[in-house]
């Protein structure tokens, strides 16, 4: 009796540190935070497989989706997440974001006015990849602005909604059948 009871207790601690170790995987991010590092997980997917091609055709493809998405990305960000965390994060982060994104804007628009197989067409996407994961680390990174904004006073999931539908909106406006 003793011994089932001792395999209760460990089915039961077992349990517990399953549910703490799903918190730590974001699960539980509000709906504004998951959405935002839904966005981050799926650009940074289509880089690694830009790195892949060979095909200029596809090359141009590809980084025309990327093009759409940190664009309908960076809107939503500037237009309704970093205005409303003012406040909640940092001043300094949530202008370096803006700066970032600023800096982001410039050299998509330089590889839109190329074709792929130009010079420096290759490296200035994966500069503008690396560009990327550095912005979303520090977004993302214990402390960061993602971190603030959840510590904050903002409906995160209220706001998320309010992302959703200006993604859309963003993705028929500048994306048009492209987009889907």
């Amino acid at each position: 009796m003793a011994q089932a009871k001792s395999t209760n207790n460990s089915r039961s601690t077992s349990a517990k540190s399953t549910t703490r170790r799903t918190r730590r995987t974001g699960r539980r991010d509000p709906l504004a935070i998951k959405l935002l590092k839904q966005d981050h997980r799926e650009v940074e997917q289509w880089f690694d497989e830009y790195e892949q091609l060979e095909d200029d055709g596809e090359k141009l493809e590809l980084f025309n989706k990327i093009a759409l998405a940190l664009k309908v990305h960076t809107s939503i960000e500037e237009e309704i997440f970093y205005p409303e965390e003012r406040g909640d994060v940092e001043d300094d982060m949530l202008d370096e974001a803006f700066v970032e994104h600023d800096g982001a804007k410039k050299l998509i628009a330089e590889i839109e006015a190329m074709e792929p197989g130009e010079e420096y067409y290759d490296a200035k996407v994966k500069v503008l990849g690396e560009y990327i994961k550095h912005h979303v680390k520090e977004e993302e990174q214990p402390g960061g602005l993602f971190a603030q904004a959840k510590k904050g006073d903002e409906d995160l999931d209220e706001m998320g909604e309010r992302l959703k539908e200006r993604k859309e909106e963003l993705m028929q406006e500048l994306g048009g059948a492209s987009a889907h």
